[in-house]
């Protein structure tokens, strides 16, 4: 695991550092440092920006700061802006939903806007604004909370904290593709990684801080807000100054990059940022991560009631319908429905490093093709196990369209890398993301109005998921044939070496030099043709690797594994339920 960095050649003259400890200049790595404390450096920020997954455990709580036990609803007349800025009476959990909306769509929104600004500010800069946006966000919140004014949750977490989530996402992405030529995949997948599971270590630990701030007048969220915004901060902030880029025309020490004949899916050139969204790739590239995004996403947010109005009594061993259950058997179906939530959570984080690391043998595009294919003849599979009242074939069924949900996530970036080139994937990765955030808003609709419509017409529950299904499925068709058609980029649309050189600020020779495989030699200089630098000093082979595992290193990854590891555990308990 431990790589260092190649010395920077000789006829490449090192430019000399500005003063701005935040500038990307200033993030570039020495010759000693070891790639592999970047992943835990961008773990640090995507496990805490994950916990917007996970903040619907304040939805409960939040719909009864003013009543209590018994929630305290706004008069029938009271007008929508009334109810937004009342004070005496309490948020529906609708209205509290808004705030998980805003976050993907500002997530995606922002990506896409300051994508461009982060690849010349570098990683740090883009880093510590995200940490300033979600932990800001999360003290206006609390402030709302405190106050009872609904609207400084939606401006604060949703759309503060939202763009928080689009620059903290993006972040590493452009930075570990540089780091990890060789496993483009594995790195990406490290990093998203984090974002999946940011609520498996938020939510139980939020709910633990609502429990110990919680007092008779008050359920202790805004206290939960201050105590997380802290915490977040700190790793956040830590990982932000973690990140390092890697100097121009570094490899890895031992790595013979690929002949570009070898895969033509994979290019060693650039498209610029303001070409690639020109380009029929971008476009299909696009319809695949939000048609893969839509039909999991969907499925995710329905998770737990699905199970409960399918299977009904089924689950507890009671020959009973959903609508048949008394209140505490209903309760008991709920906790169960918890595990199979947990479970998923699971899957999703497993599926992110998994898939994007089987990528890289795999091929995107093949691995890509695996998710539409197989995920099809899954959720076309969902409406028989659920009519054979199979619990644990219904559960395995989604346990692997979810990992395949995540799996899509973690891929996309190296994908794009492969076609685009990585001098600006970063930036078109966050261009990309709106793909997701039209999913976000796609998927839970065509879930849940499907769902009421079946209802409707006299549909049993039990049956009412069964269109959506097929639905879905016919999402991933037409994602599988987006897919399918996406080739390498047109020879127009490729920058020339002299207009990469203007914007990696290198020479032309250099950039030709990075095409092939790192040379050592001042002999080699002759061979390929170019002009010798001038007093031609020999130049050290590549290093080889310090031997070992550094403090630092050991530090970095126990700092962020510990928390998920704890995080997996409290899961991995709640998922234990389920198959009781």
């Amino acid at each position: 695991m431990a790589d260092a960095v190649l010395p920077i050649r000789s006829h490449e003259k090192s430019p000399a550092r500005p003063s701005g400890f935040l500038s990307r200049e200033r993030t570039i790595a020495s010759p000693a440092f070891n790639r592999w404390l970047v992943p835990p450096a961008a773990l640090a920020i995507h496990l805490c920006i994950g916990m917007a997954y996970g903040f619907s455990v304040f939805w409960l709580p939040l719909s009864r700061v003013v009543g209590g036990a018994a929630p305290k609803d706004c008069p029938a007349n009271m007008g929508v802006l009334a109810q937004i800025v009342a004070t005496n009476c309490d948020w529906k959990i609708s209205m509290l939903g808004w705030t998980f909306t805003l976050f993907f769509v500002l997530l995606g929104s922002s990506a896409a806007i300051f994508g461009h600004w982060l690849e010349t500010a570098g990683p740090r800069k883009a880093g510590l604004a995200a940490a300033c946006c979600w932990c800001g966000g999360l003290l206006i919140s609390a402030l709302g909370v405190f106050l009872h004014q609904i609207w400084m949750i939606w401006i604060g977490s949703g759309v503060i904290g939202g763009v928080g989530l689009g620059l903290g996402y993006i972040s590493p992405v452009s930075t570990l593709i540089k780091w990890f030529p060789d496993r483009r995949g594995l790195a990406t997948g490290l990093a998203i990684m984090g974002f999946g599971g940011g609520a498996m270590i938020g939510a139980p630990l939020a709910d633990k801080l609502m429990g110990y701030f919680a007092t008779p007048s008050s359920p202790g969220v805004w206290q939960t807000f201050v105590a997380l915004a802290a915490i977040y901060f700190v790793f956040m902030v830590s990982g932000a100054l973690g990140y390092r880029v890697p100097p121009e025309g570094w490899a890895p020490a031992g790595w013979t990059p690929p002949a570009p004949a070898a895969n033509a899916m994979v290019t060693h050139r650039h498209v610029h940022l303001d070409l690639a969204w020109k380009t029929p790739q971008f476009w299909l590239l696009w319809g695949v991560l939000c048609l893969n995004v839509s039909a999991g996403i969907g499925v995710l947010g329905m998770a737990s009631p699905m199970l409960q109005e399918v299977f009904g009594g089924k689950l507890i061993g009671v020959d009973l319908g959903f609508d048949a259950l008394n209140a505490d058997q209903k309760k008991a179906i709920a906790a169960i429905a918890a595990g199979f939530t947990g479970l998923l959570s699971l899957c999703n984080i497993g599926g992110r490093i998994g898939w994007a690391s089987a990528s890289d043998a795999f091929g995107r595009k093949g691995t890509y093709a695996i998710f539409f294919v197989v995920g099809f003849l899954l959720y076309a599979a969902v409406p028989f196990a659920a009519k054979g009242g199979v619990v644990f074939l219904f559960v395995l069924l989604f346990a692997v369209i979810i990992t395949m949900y995540g799996g899509g996530f973690s891929t996309i970036p190296a994908y794009l890398a492969d076609i685009f080139g990585t001098h600006y994937v970063g930036a078109i990765h966050g261009r990309l993301l709106t793909a997701w955030s039209t999913a976000g808003v796609l998927g839970p609709v065509l879930v849940n109005y499907i769902r009421e419509y079946q209802l409707s017409i006299g549909v049993p529950r039990e049956a009412a998921y069964n269109q959506t299904m097929y639905v879905l499925a016919g999402l991933l068709l037409a994602g599988l044939a987006c897919n399918l058609l996406v080739g390498p980029v047109a020879e127009k649309f490729y920058m020339s070496d002299a207009e990469v050189a203007a914007a990696k600020k290198t020479s032309v020779a250099a950039v030709k030099e990075e095409e092939k495989e790192p040379r050592a030699d001042f002999e080699d200089f002759v061979e390929e043709g170019l002009e010798p630098p001038e007093d031609p000093a020999p130049v050290p082979a590549a290093r080889t690797p310090p031997a070992g595992l550094s403090p630092a290193l050991i530090l970095a990854w126990l700092a962020v594994g510990i928390p998920l590891a704890w995080g997996v555990s409290m899961t991995g308990l709640k998922a234990m339920a389920l198959f009781r």
